[in-house]
């Protein structure tokens, strides 16, 4: 069975392959499994459907939005859950296994026994590398058969084309893709020629989406009823309550009103407040997603013309928190009525999008791009200064799957006994600088010395320049899916080692 996953902040969506249909799979009757696990005392763990179960009972804790984890998340980071530290990575291997379990026993997919389940899987373009390969190895550790991973905003870029290409001419060919989800905002400018999607720019604010928008609406109501402070679990209940009656204004909703049973000491009727009193309170953060594609629109492409506003056919409205009115209403006022359109199905507009790229037969191609700047801090001037080493640019064309990847590397004498690399991505570069959104890489270190090539507590020595230093090979391969791998190698002794390049931050 070859099915798109979109493994989202607040829902899990999947769509499978049939037969040039590509429907969104249901579990127990829900188009959506729930993104969130459950544990409590005993040690006991619950995933999406089970865990939504019992996320009202005593003695469970519920963690919610741990994809927003990811983004600082190297394979030891741990997290708190019930009063025990679970490892993020393994939580998320047994949230993938347990939604493998459900696609086979509890969906209206059907499966035989032992079937593979071949998966294309998404993630937001403005994801790391440590993000990426953490999401794939959880994937692949749940019993997933991945054949592709792509950035979140570009599969739906197929979805759109599947579903709308007769609005894409040879004078409006690009489509800007905007995709707000529960935790994040992706914009992605493409060009569509034929069956050919190429990914020209992209750009992302890695914490915002629905759930910034739930916690606004808290924000407004506590202010309402002047309840400054509220414990966590109260807080908690109203946010689950506030989101609930987001999900569900429509277009002509004109007031908001929620229940406010369990909030605080007394029994309290229900809120209620005009419907543009939210919008107030959310418009600064769609006001962040405009600018942010408005910028996207006008950057330079990379290797080509600028792209004017004449040649784009629409901008595509998706994610689950896209179906927000307020959304499209500020983007019409922004560009113009007549050029945004919104999927019909904004919260599985990605997972459709992955599964018409696994369908061959649909025909349709897809070119991404590296989605942040890539490189490492190097010494300079005999020591007296640092510089930066922009490995892999920004836009660069990512390999296709299946083909030659794309390899860069870096020759040099050595001038130390020990090489200590610090990598780092970064969404811009000011003045050759790292910039905006930086993410740090664990150090990598790797000996020069022939003396210390079996030592493997390289951090604890202490380290020297030299002045006949080996001969040193960097090379970088990128992989379809983004991820960043660097093989070390000494010359003329050939001494090498491989790293993949991975975060371990902190326990949460």
């Amino acid at each position: 069975m070859r099915v798109g996953i979109d493994f989202g902040t607040t829902h899990t969506v999947v769509a499978a392959v049939d037969r040039g249909n590509y429907p969104v799979i249901s579990f127990d009757g829900l188009d959506a499994w729930p993104s969130i696990i459950a544990a409590n005392a005993d040690g006991e763990l619950r995933f999406g459907v089970d865990a939504a179960a019992v996320r009202h009972q005593a003695g469970w804790s519920v963690l919610r939005s741990f994809k927003r984890l990811l983004t600082e998340a190297g394979p030891q980071t741990e997290v708190n859950l019930a009063g025990r530290n679970h490892r993020l990575a393994d939580l998320l291997t047994g949230f993938l296994a347990q939604l493998k379990r459900d696609l086979q026993r509890r969906s209206n997919a059907t499966l035989a026994p032992g079937e593979t389940i071949e998966a294309a899987i998404s993630v937001p373009a403005n994801a790391s590398s440590a993000q990426r390969l953490l999401t794939l190895d959880a994937f692949v550790a749940a019993g997933f058969h991945v054949v592709a991973l792509l950035n979140e905003p570009s599969a739906a870029s197929l979805e759109y084309a599947h579903r709308y290409r007769s609005t894409i001419t040879a004078r409006r060919e690009y489509v800007l893709v905007y995709d707000l989800g529960g935790g994040t905002f992706d914009a992605s400018l493409l060009k569509m020629t034929g069956h050919e999607n190429e990914v020209v720019l992209s750009e992302g604010i890695q914490r915002l989406g629905g759930d910034d928008f739930d916690e606004a609406i808290v924000d407004l109501v506590l202010a309402r009823l002047n309840l400054q402070q509220v414990d966590p679990a109260t807080r908690e209940l109203l946010m689950q309550e506030c989101a609930a009656r987001k999900e569900a204004i429509g277009p002509q909703t004109r007031r908001f009103l929620v229940d406010l049973t369990g909030v605080g000491a007394v029994d309290r009727p229900p809120f209620s407040c005009g419907i543009d009193d939210v919008y107030s309170v959310c418009a600064p953060l769609v006001d962040k997603t405009t600018e942010l594609l408005d910028r996207v629109l006008h950057a330079p492409a990379p290797g080509g013309k600028d792209v004017a506003w004449s040649e784009v056919a629409g901008i595509y409205v998706v994610g689950g928190a896209g179906g927000f009115p307020l959304v499209s209403r500020m983007l019409r006022t922004a560009f113009g009525e007549k050029r945004v359109k919104r999927s019909p199905h904004p919260f599985a507009a990605t997972a459709i999008g992955l599964a018409v790229f696994l369908d061959k037969e649909a025909g349709f191609a897809l070119s991404e791009r590296f989605s942040r700047h890539f490189g490492v801090f190097r010494e300079a001037r005999a020591g007296t200064d640092v510089v930066f080493d922009p490995i892999v640019p920004k836009d660069a064309s990512l390999p296709v799957d299946g083909r030659t990847p794309l390899v860069v590397r870096r020759t040099y004498r050595a001038a130390h006994n020990i090489g200590h690399f610090r990598f780092v991505e970064c969404s811009r570069l000011v003045n050759g600088r790292p910039d905006g959104d930086v993410t740090p890489y664990d150090p990598v270190l790797f000996p020069f010395d022939p003396a210390l090539y079996d030592r493997d507590d390289l951090g604890r020595q202490p380290v020297g320049r030299c002045s006949d230093g080996p001969d040193v090979e960097e090379r970088y391969v990128v992989a379809p899916s983004g991820a960043v791998e660097v093989t070390l190698t000494t010359h003329p002794a050939g001494f090498k080692r491989t790293f993949r390049l991975e975060r371990c931050a902190a326990a949460s």
